[in-house]
């Protein structure tokens, strides 16, 4: 179980949960979700990590939403966490945004594209905050145990891998679920990105899909093989989403699926 000093719930024997909007895209929105989120997870005992993006650094045209302004961002993301002390989380894309979110969140968040980008790894690293890296849909689970080894080499041994999907052809993607068991043989707590992997990326539109329908199937599997972790980004509205909306979870239907997947822990766990 991740070491942080303020996950609730560290004695459950439930996998954590890292959820909250794509991006940042307003501070009422953002508490409306953390508070929704956190009152189901503490019903639950689920350990819980509220997420969001201060800044969307990869998007597929240049005109996508970005943000709400970087300073901005991370200062409800803080305040997030001191309202409902819980962690939070955010992505980071080059070495000085490390150190500027480290300020305010306890988790940095590698994005998968980057997860062999050794400058960010070894900045992220010397926060000392946890860092969780996404694996890209391009890398083998075996070779994440370099990344890892990364953010050790610097002191910190406060890591996370995260399954997000294999590149399946140009505009899809596929999960491994062997990728879950090995790459927690590296000895780190492993995630599985339950939106994220459900991604049609490069559409000729210049907007990825996705296949929502199919969060809880993945999310039911990896439990099932083992993942410490789940991620879900989830809002009330997704249609109306300013990033990646063709792939979140509506916020609605959070509830009916954690339940469930509690449930699979249990047998697990009973086993």
């Amino acid at each position: 179980m991740l070491q942080l000093s303020r996950l609730q719930n560290t004695d459950s024997n439930n996998f954590f949960l890292i959820a909250g909007p794509c991006a940042i895209e307003g501070e009422q929105m953002a508490f409306d979700i953390a508070g929704q989120v956190n009152e189901i997870c503490q019903r639950l005992r689920i350990p819980y990590i509220f997420k969001g993006s201060y800044r969307k650094a990869n998007r597929s045209k240049r005109d996508s939403f970005t943000g709400i302004g970087d300073e901005k961002a991370l200062q409800i993301l803080q305040k997030i966490g001191e309202t409902f002390l819980v962690p939070t989380t955010t992505d980071i894309h080059t070495e000085p945004e490390a150190a500027l979110a480290a300020q305010y969140v306890d988790v940095l968040q590698i994005p998968a594209f980057l997860c062999r980008q050794t400058s960010l790894l070894v900045a992220a690293a010397q926060t000392g905050k946890v860092v969780n890296i996404k694996k890209g849909q391009f890398v083998s689970p075996e070779a994440m145990q370099f990344a890892a080894e990364k953010v050790r080499e610097e002191g910190n041994p406060n890591v996370v891998l995260t399954e997000r999907g294999t590149t399946f052809g140009y505009q899809d993607l596929i999960v491994d679920f062997r990728g879950i068991p090995v790459m927690r043989s590296f000895g780190a707590p492993v995630v599985l990105d339950c939106t994220h992997s459900l991604q049609q990326p490069n559409q000729s539109s210049g907007v990825t899909g996705g296949r929502p329908a199919l969060i809880e199937t993945i999310a039911r599997a990896g439990i099932a093989t083992g993942a410490d972790g789940l991620f879900i980004e989830t809002h009330p509205r997704p249609s109306e989403a300013k990033s990646d909306g063709a792939n979140m979870l509506p916020l609605s239907e959070l509830e009916r699926i954690l339940e469930r997947l509690v449930r699979i822990r249990e047998a697990i766990n009973y086993v």
